[in-house]
């Protein structure tokens, strides 16, 4: 069987002017991040598949990267389900992994704890730009405060990030699951309908109101329902407030508290924060995750596609583990796609030392080679960053494939002129 160059479908090679990139903004996630007090852990990329698939995950469970079992526990012939087959997959994102790190050491750390994760996760999802089987996520979680001083913190330490990043007037979307559950109770919907009409919901920003009305109609869903839930939408475009809105019209159909927690939010945020955005109440944000039980947030950049981070309150999943509910939430930044932005952008990574190429002609003898390397050593120990190479035959394209990797200065050494 012959070997195939070009990476797996929806994988890539990372060429050095992205992996520059990449490197600096990984650094300044870890520096912005731990400012704000989040410790970095890290987890297996290989999980067991029963936590991969315990219906927490939404639409990323159909896309998980499954692994055969190993040695003499893979038995072909005496398989007859999937389960006799598979023990463990690729994770699909860092929360499930994070919900069972935490149970699993939850002891050993401080309460509430901040952690930070940055880690390759994988979904066999249809390949886009921007979007890649194989990708990077950089999450925050904190667990253990049932306040909303956690959504504050994750807020304001996301926002600091995309600000020193180099973002500017990109929106903050918030939402909240209880007040997505109280319109629908409100409209009569049966609760076991929620997810289903939320999933429609979910693209009013695509087809509308009206096509939202015409997709749950066409879902078998009740006119009457569909009249009211349209309603309220409708007279949230008319209101000043929208949260108080639907605080006062939703009543008792609204969980007690979920409408101050969020102007609270809004808020602290709006008075705190030092980077430059638009922090929006949006009633349609919806989250593909059925984990999340409160507080949901998404961030929208101008001119993108799709959202750059996003994140909320899962306050169940780390009691799937342990049996005992443990108050969480996390925010992650969409890594790939804000590299893919600043790369078509121009991005060029700020401070970045001096690039000097030193080209030794070959068949230098080894006496000039060792004083061309003793030079080169003294400069990178003053702060430079100095390659040494063989002169190339066609030098010219050798020079201009080094001023690519943002090599500016040269220097060549000749045999006859080192004599």
């Amino acid at each position: 069987m012959a070997l195939v160059k070009k990476p797996v479908t929806g994988m890539k090679d990372i060429q050095p002017a992205e992996m520059q990139i990449r490197d600096y903004v990984i650094g300044l996630i870890k520096e912005t991040y731990k400012g704000f007090g989040f410790t970095p852990i890290e987890t297996p990329c290989v999980e067991n598949i029963a936590n991969l698939s315990n219906k927490q995950g939404g639409e990323n469970e159909k896309l998980i990267f499954k692994i055969l079992k190993r040695g003499e526990k893979l038995n072909l012939e005496t398989a007859q389900t999937e389960a006799d087959l598979v023990d463990s997959g690729l994770r699909y994102d860092l929360t499930v992994p994070l919900s069972r790190y935490y149970s699993n050491n939850a002891a050993n750390l401080p309460k509430p704890f901040k952690a930070l994760q940055i880690g390759p996760v994988w979904r066999a999802d249809r390949p886009q730009k921007g979007r890649f089987r194989q990708f990077y996520q950089c999450d925050i979680d904190i667990l253990g405060d049932p306040t909303n001083l956690a959504e504050i913190e994750l807020i304001l330490a996301t926002t600091t990030l995309l600000g020193k990043v180099g973002f500017k007037g990109f929106t903050v979307h918030i939402n909240d699951r209880r007040i997505l559950k109280g319109m629908a109770k409100y409209s009569g919907f049966d609760e076991a309908q929620y997810d289903e009409v939320f999933i429609i919901l979910d693209k009013m920003d695509k087809i509308g109101l009206d096509g939202v009305a015409k997709d749950l109609a066409s879902n078998g869903f009740a006119e009457e329902s569909i009249e009211r839930y349209m309603g309220l939408f409708k007279g949230l475009n008319e209101a000043e407030d929208g949260v108080a809105y639907l605080a006062e019209t939703l009543g008792d159909c609204l969980e007690g508290g979920a409408a101050e927690n969020l102007k609270q939010i809004c808020e602290a945020v709006t008075a705190t924060t030092q980077a430059s955005f638009k922090l929006q109440f949006d009633p349609t944000l919806v989250r593909g995750m059925s984990y999340y039980t409160g507080t949901i947030f998404e961030i929208g950049v101008e001119g993108f596609p799709g959202s750059i981070a996003g994140g909320g309150r899962y306050d169940k999943m780390v009691g799937k583990f342990t049996g005992m509910e443990t108050p969480a939430c996390g925010f992650s930044i969409g890594f790939e796609r804000i590299v893919t932005i600043l790369l078509d952008e121009g991005f060029t990574v700020p401070g970045s030392k001096e690039k000097i190429a030193y080209l030794v002609e070959k068949g230098v003898d080894s006496k000039v080679l060792g004083t061309v390397l003793q030079e080169a050593m003294a400069g990178r120990a003053a702060g430079q960053q100095i390659l040494v190479a063989w002169m190339n035959k066609n030098k010219k394209f050798q020079k201009e494939q080094l001023t690519a990797e943002g090599y500016s200065e040269f220097k060549e050494f000749y045999k006859e002129a080192l004599k």
